[in-house]
């Protein structure tokens, strides 16, 4: 089962790759602002020169972050999502497989805009950009019909709830069995 978070080794990257896949686990495990860059320097084995020839800054940083992530995260989780049936019913076994992972610390978008949305409008237009994809990607299980737009964009806020929910609960089941009930009731409802 291959995890969002799990990424392959840095080890005998180029230096900005470590740099990125360095950074990866530290802003989604740890949060953006509690690493520095500092940290993220010694922890890829690069000299800051090299860090700042490839990262100015460290919000040019955090936007590679986000970009990596997304397309990391959507390559799972369609892959997923065809794992599990390529219907809405694959929805909240996909998200299970997440969920289960030990590196799991939620949404690395809404983290990301919550902890420097105000700051930094590019992380919440890469946000929205992930939002969006997922919501297709949710669309895409369903039928075409009238009511298929409204009913992917409520399953992928409810999807967003699941990942909080997830985030903070003892376990994820409920959260889970939350998600498969706002399932089910799209389901019927576009059947009726």
């Amino acid at each position: 089962m291959i995890q969002p978070t799990a990424l392959p080794d840095a080890t005998g990257l180029a230096p900005d790759a470590r740099i990125l896949l360095t950074a990866h686990d530290l802003f989604y495990r740890d949060g953006i602002r509690a690493t520095g860059v500092d940290r993220v320097i010694a922890e890829s084995g690069v000299a800051k020169k090299t860090f700042y020839r490839y990262f100015p800054s460290k919000d040019d940083l955090i936007v590679a972050f986000l970009d990596f992530r997304h397309d990391n995260w959507m390559t799972w989780f369609r892959a997923a999502l065809k794992r599990h049936g390529g219907t809405l019913n694959a929805l909240v076994p996909a998200l299970a497989e997440w969920f289960g992972d030990e590196n799991y610390r939620g949404c690395a978008f809404i983290n990301s805009v919550v902890e420097v949305g105000a700051t930094l409008p590019q992380a919440v237009d890469i946000s929205r950009r992930h939002k969006r994809d997922m919501t297709a990607a949710i669309r895409a299980l369903m039928p075409a019909s009238r009511s298929a737009k409204p009913d992917a964009q409520a399953l992928a806020l409810a999807v967003d709830g699941a990942i909080v929910a997830a985030q903070f609960a003892e376990s994820p089941a409920e959260a889970l069995k939350a998600l498969a009930r706002v399932v089910r009731a799209i389901k019927r409802a576009s059947e009726a």
